[in-house]
């Protein structure tokens, strides 16, 4: 998993880094990758110290929803970030086209009274960035690219030999702007749904290789934050756990195969960002995830795990579950030669209680893997029953305040004392 910088504060420094970095993989089961701002506070004034954030483990690095509208700021970071070999990640909008957008420009933003952007603006965005691409030389990648009108210009710097690739959410996938119907603020996106035309030219642009990779765009908003009027309304939708069932929608419509929609999935961003992962080799990483691509469920937004619950798809059939993951153990966290050899039939890495070394257990989400996994033991249970058990004894000890008090127990805080 990667993740953005777009925290409060932004992850902008080394030590910031450094903290998340170590705060994520010590709880999360899956191994986690930080991103840091292109610019300081993600203000888009001032760049920050790329070479110090890649030595403390920045995988890119960008200013995720925001535009560095200061070209020569712009050209500055990516001149010092090809001289370290570092991938830049950008948002493609014209900023004053794009300033308080809510819907794409056309008949259905006009009906609806909103506040439009036209999609030339993405146009617009991408074809400065691109110039400044050729001028620098730098490793370039776009977002998130949503129109058709951005294709072209995508395919003739690709053409051109630039070190250039893009990306796409699923949402823009899976929805068009019909979708936001009555002002339904959890499909409020940014930038916002587009029209079917610009949905299906993206699917083929994914398709045919010239968009490479698919994001979850996880953009957790609280329900306050919500629940307003759609203009004011914040713009973003959760996506990790809806990640997998809304993109098997295009392999179920026939839009994209399996290996067409793993390929943008895992393999093309691993490969982006220099990382020796993504792909089921003998001797590869053995980050798996094994589920069921037809089982079928309705989606209830409250069984989240998340704790944000805006997501465009509560309440739609989904066909896709997630079964179990499994993930190779980082260096920081022990043993590192678990590779997907390890899970040939019959490995140790898939006997009860006989994990691989460098191999993190299977983690079930909807139900166990037999012989895969063995749940972990109850902590919160097991200090529950020793409270409860040192409350009897205190109780047994009866007696009166005066008599515990000549045993040596404090008439203070519990927990002072040998009664305590």
């Amino acid at each position: 998993m990667v993740t953005r910088p777009d925290t409060t504060p932004a992850i902008d420094s080394p030590e910031t880094l450094e903290f998340v970095a170590r705060r994520a993989n010590a709880a999360a089961p899956v191994n986690v990758l930080p991103m840091a701002a292109l610019t300081k506070g993600r203000e888009g004034r001032e760049m920050t110290e790329i070479g110090f954030l890649m030595d403390a483990g920045a995988v890119a690095f960008t200013d995720c929803d925001r535009v560095v509208s200061d070209t020569k700021v712009l050209s500055r970071a990516l001149t010092y970030a090809r001289g370290c070999g570092a991938l830049v990640i950008a948002h493609c909008q014209e900023p004053g086209l794009s300033a308080g957008a809510a819907a794409t420009s056309g008949k259905f933003a006009s009906l609806k009274g909103l506040p439009a952007v036209s999609p030339m603006a993405e146009r617009m965005g991408l074809d400065r960035d691109i110039a400044l691409i050729e001028m620098t030389q730098a490793r370039y990648h776009a977002d998130q690219i949503t129109t058709a009108r951005a294709l072209p210009a995508l395919e003739r710097a690709k053409a051109n030999g630039l070190d250039i690739t893009a990306g796409t959410s699923i949402h823009h996938l899976t929805l068009n702007e019909f979708d936001v119907a009555d002002y339904r603020t959890f499909f409020k996106l940014k930038p916002p749904l587009r029209s079917e035309d610009d949905r299906q030219a993206v699917v083929a642009a994914l398709r045919e290789g010239l968009i490479d990779i698919i994001s979850s765009m996880h953009t957790p908003q609280d329900e306050e934050s919500k629940r307003l009027p759609y203009e004011e309304a914040a713009s973003g939708a959760v996506a990790l756990e809806t990640l997998l069932p809304a993109a098997l929608r295009l392999y179920h419509s026939g839009d994209l195969t399996l290996a067409q929609l793993f390929r943008a999935l895992s393999l093309n961003p691993a490969r982006r960002l220099g990382l020796d992962a993504g792909r089921l080799a003998v001797d590869a990483p053995a980050d798996l995830v094994l589920f069921d691509a037809g089982k079928p469920f309705v989606l209830d937004r409250w069984q989240l795990a998340s704790k944000s619950k805006n997501t465009p798809f509560d309440g739609q059939r989904l066909q896709g579950r997630v079964l179990g993951t499994g993930s190779a153990a980082s260096a920081s966290t022990g043993p590192t030669d678990a590779t997907a050899r390890d899970l040939r039939p019959g490995a140790a890495a898939l006997g009860r209680g006989g994990l691989s070394p460098g191999l993190r257990p299977l983690r079930p989400h909807h139900q166990p893997l037999a012989g895969a996994w063995e749940p972990a033991p109850d902590r919160v249970g097991q200090h529950r029953r020793h409270q409860r058990a040192a409350h009897r004894i205190k109780t047994r000890g009866g007696g009166d305040a005066a008599a515990r008090r000549r045993q040596g127990c404090g008439s203070g805080a519990a927990g002072a004392g040998p009664c305590g």
